[in-house]
């Protein structure tokens, strides 16, 4: 369980943390309690998401367990730099989707004294690292990994395999067109996704056309 730091109350920097993991994992789910227990302690709080996000709601941040945290959409992170003015805690949801400038950000907020917290897919639907949310692990202090469960074995889940053959980079998906797989299932789905779109041609087609070619 993540412990705020409370130990110099006469430091004046913040810091940032980092909640990452595969889809359905909890990560909002854990950015909404780190938020609520903010509140409770009669923190000035804003809660910002990436206006493309509309799945649940257009102003609510919304964990696949129901839990809801009231939001401000914004197209882009420098948005955030103005909106955030005289706050103590700022709470970032699917980060991912962020212009590489979120990066900036969050370091800006924390250098004023603000507290930043940042939920994000670690990485994309091929397993590589998504947009900024490696320079967000890299320069902050707190990082949370967490993980779903594989829907095929049962182990701890870290990537997110998109079932639906459409290339785009961001699509989003619930259970429809994700599912949370482990190291070894989310190798075995590519790989046998890899097969099924190679071009295998029939033996015998060949030969044919060989014949054919020479006799022409």
């Amino acid at each position: 369980m993540f412990l705020e730091n409370t130990v110099n109350h006469k430091e004046q920097f913040g810091w940032i943390e980092v909640i990452c993991g595969s889809m359905f994992s909890g990560k909002t789910e854990e950015l909404i309690r780190r938020l609520r227990r903010a509140q409770i302690a009669k923190q000035k709080v804003e809660i910002f998401k990436p206006s493309i996000d509309t799945r649940h709601s257009e102003d609510m941040v919304v964990s696949h367990d129901a839990n809801e945290i009231r939001s401000t959409p914004v197209p882009a992170a420098a948005n955030i730099r103005i909106l955030a003015d005289g706050c103590d805690v700022v709470g970032i949801d699917e980060a991912q989707f962020f212009d590489d400038e979120i990066v900036t950000v969050c370091n800006d907020l924390a250098n004023k004294g603000v507290r930043v917290v940042v939920a994000g897919l670690d990485m994309d639907f091929k397993g590589n690292p998504f947009g900024p949310m490696p320079a967000l692990m890299a320069t902050a202090e707190y990082v949370t990994k967490v993980h779903a469960i594989c829907t095929r074995t049962g182990n701890l889940a870290n990537y997110s395999f998109r079932k639906s053959n459409d290339n785009k980079l961001v699509l989003l998906g619930e259970t429809e067109e994700y599912e949370p797989l482990s190291r070894a299932a989310f190798y075995k789905a590519m790989l046998r996704q890899k097969v099924s779109k190679m071009d295998v041609k029939d033996p015998e087609d060949l030969s044919e056309k060989k014949k054919n070619d020479s006799t022409g």
